[in-house]
Formats: structure tokens, C-alpha cells, sequence
């Protein structure tokens, strides 16, 4: 998916990202964006070991 948009996309994406939240707020956009991907994939992790937990 990510890999049809290509660099002049991203940063298109980041200068309109710039222009709605300020510079200011793109650090902390960007840390609440993270730990939603590493909670996600926390999540899954638990939920497929509990899987092949459940299948013994």
C-alpha cells in the first residue's frame, strides 16, 4: 500500500500535516501514533499466543 504512494507522496502528506497541526504538535502526533502501533501489535502477539495456547 505505502509503497504505491512513493516520496513525493509522504511528503506531500508531511508538509499538509505541518500546515494543519503546526510543528509543535507533530512530536507528540507522531509518539500517540507509535504507541498505538506497538499496543496493536502487543495485542495480536497476545491474542495468537493464546490461540496456539488454546489448540494444545
Amino acid at each position: 500500500m505505502l509503497s504505491s504512494i512513493g516520496i513525493p507522496g509522504l511528503i506531500l502528506i508531511l508538509v499538509i500535516a505541518l500546515v494543519m497541526f503546526g510543528p509543535s504538535k507533530l512530536p507528540q502526533i507522531g509518539r500517540a501514533f507509535g504507541d498505538t502501533i506497538r499496543e496493536f501489535k502487543k495485542s495480536t502477539k497476545e491474542i495468537l499466543e493464546d490461540e496456539s495456547q488454546n489448540k494444545l
